[in-house]
């Protein structure tokens, strides 16, 4: 079971799923788009029963408590930040921080800008930034597949998107999410400027530079139905980390491996985790 918490940075309040004792070693999990914490709640019950404190919050923009207006208030300077404030309010020096999509991104680039602050990353169905880079410049297939991110800078997006109960939201999933989930991330994304909020990370990429290679012992978990991002940034991302790195690439599997596999995905993390102790 998890609680729901509240986290009150300077940034505003960020809602979230906790699990564990406070005293555990603690984990951190950001979620991605279209989505919230719901979608690691399978994955923090389980780390708390594990011996880990997990604490899944919704980000900037999926918080109402956290929801500026501006699409600069959406830079990964401010993602990074408010990972950094979130650790820093739950009394954490240290920290192992796990990420799908848009929180996979977040996720890398707080390792590379951070590295003393984590004792371990693990990054789910989006490569490094820089890997995703290389491969839309030299991979005709990677550009195909990033496509999808120009429809989400039209002004129209937020009306399309959640047009017919969400219909084109349910398409993006491919259905692999749980239906309770889907329905709630379209519940959620109804709320007064909160589509807009969460399509704000889109818009403000046009600010955002790849990090430097990471430093801290990393898994990358990979499906190979990934809709979103292909084999050529996948297996280019071994060259964006010099500290242990470990990818666990898993057939048949796209790019929703939190809710589609949870119980595989869980065994990984654990098992990248090694012992709960500090």
């Amino acid at each position: 079971m998890s609680d729901h918490i509240q986290i009150t940075t300077p940034a505003g309040t960020f809602d979230a799923l906790s699990a564990g004792d406070p005293g555990d070693r603690p984990v951190l999990l950001l979620h991605g788009f279209p989505q919230a914490s719901t979608e690691w709640v399978h994955q923090v019950a389980e780390l708390g029963r594990s011996g880990f404190h997990a604490v899944a919050p919704d980000q900037r923009g999926y918080s109402p408590g956290c929801r500026p207006p501006d699409v600069a208030d959406y830079k990964m300077d401010e993602l990074i930040g408010d990972v950094i404030a979130i650790a820093d309010e739950l009394g954490w020096s240290r920290f192992d921080l796990v990420g799908h999509d848009w929180g996979a991104a977040v996720a890398w680039h707080t390792a590379a800008e951070h590295p003393e602050r984590l004792r371990s990353l693990t990054a789910v169905s989006a490569p490094h930034p820089a890997a995703i880079a290389r491969a839309y410049k030299e991979d005709e297939d990677q550009r195909l597949r990033s496509q999808y991110i120009s429809v989400f800078h039209e002004r129209s997006a937020e009306k399309r998107l959640l047009a017919d109960n969400g219909a084109a939201l349910r398409q993006l999933f491919e259905y692999r999410p749980p239906r309770s989930h889907i329905d709630d991330y379209i519940s959620r994304l109804s709320e007064d400027g909160a589509m807009t909020a969460a399509l704000n990370w889109y818009r403000a990429m046009k600010w955002n530079v790849p990090p430097d290679a990471v430093s801290v012992p990393t898994m990358f978990v990979w499906g190979t139905e990934d809709v979103a991002f292909g084999s050529t940034a996948a297996l280019g991302c071994d060259k964006w980390v010099t500290g242990a790195y470990r990818f666990e690439m898993l057939e048949d599997l796209t790019h929703w491996i939190p809710e589609e596999a949870p119980e595989a995905l869980t065994a990984l993390l654990l098992d990248h985790l090694g012992s709960p102790v500090s």
